[in-house]
């Protein structure tokens, strides 16, 4: 079980922002303020969660019901980095690998490509299906794709390989059913993201507190298992996130919000911490691959 306190994670936030301070990004006011509020935030009054983790199979069937609801602010970062790479290329056909509800598989099928989607989630197929009525979405994992090799012009996956504790498997599936000269496009959410507390929340059937795994992969996890397989490695990208205002002062009073609303609504308990703590942190990391070999 995983045992989740705001204090705690608010803790961490100001520590996060004191080390900015110490290395020289902030002034004495600041680092002192910190203390500060570190001394107002202990008298906080909140109860610590219980959580357990829950696959994705049973963990997308809860989510997909809000996936597509404005405010997941990762599909604005890398869209456009899709896009771009999508656009340049000749229609064929098409991979939307861990396709969710669809998302890429549509905009890959409004450029002319023949789509083929793949996710182990019943429940995000059925989105993606009404989504794209034209579109070919098969039930399978990112360790066995049922794909035959060689098979596909360009494979998209993405945001999704954070779920999973080992790369390599899912970059061999990947690579086996693409073409020799084929694109692979991978985005996920950035591990530095994942530290500051971006990891999905759901609730199961009776309402008991889930998470779905994200793992803090670096960039040499994703080229140690890319490279060996002949891909060869054409962009990366870590869009950094805009330094927010720093400004000292505490929310009127220590309201935490429910638990589903975590980490997102602790951070209005330290709002100059918590910019100071996210200045600079890539939200994404964005991956383009092709096929030599």
């Amino acid at each position: 079980m995983i045992y989740q306190h705001p204090l705690h994670y608010l803790l961490g936030i100001e520590g996060i922002a004191l080390l900015r301070s110490y290395y020289g990004d902030h002034d004495r006011a600041f680092a002192e303020a910190r203390v500060v509020e570190i001394r107002r935030l202990l008298d906080l009054v909140a109860a610590g969660v219980e959580v357990s983790t829950v696959d994705t199979v049973a963990g997308y069937r809860v989510w997909s019901e809000t996936y597509d609801q404005p405010g997941n602010g990762l599909f604005p970062v890398e869209e456009p980095f899709v896009h771009e790479i999508v656009d340049a290329l000749p229609p064929g056909v098409a991979l939307d690998a861990a396709c969710g509800t669809g998302r890429h598989a549509a905009y890959l099928a409004e450029r002319g490509h023949r789509v083929i989607g793949v996710d182990s989630s019943p429940d995000m197929l059925a989105h993606a299906r009404r989504r794209v009525p034209d579109g070919d979405f098969r039930a399978g994992g990112l360790d066995r794709l049922p794909l035959p090799d060689d098979h596909v012009d360009v494979a998209v996956c993405a945001l999704a390989l954070a779920h999973l504790p080992d790369l390599r498997p899912a970059f061999a599936e990947l690579t086996r059913v693409l073409r020799p000269g084929g694109h692979l496009i991978v985005t996920d959410i950035h591990h530095e993201w994942v530290t500051l507390g971006s990891v999905p929340h759901v609730r199961s059937a009776d309402g008991e507190p889930q998470l779905i795994p994200s793992y803090r992969h670096r960039a040499a996890d994703y080229l140690n298992a890319a490279l060996p397989l002949g891909l060869e490695l054409r962009r990366l990208e870590e869009p950094r996130s805009p330094a927010g205002e720093v400004t000292d002062g505490l929310a009127g009073d220590l309201t935490t919000g429910p638990w589903d609303a975590w980490p997102w609504s602790l951070m209005a308990l330290a709002p100059a911490a918590i910019a100071a703590a996210a200045a600079g942190v890539p939200a994404v990391v964005l991956w383009h691959f092709v096929k030599v070999r």
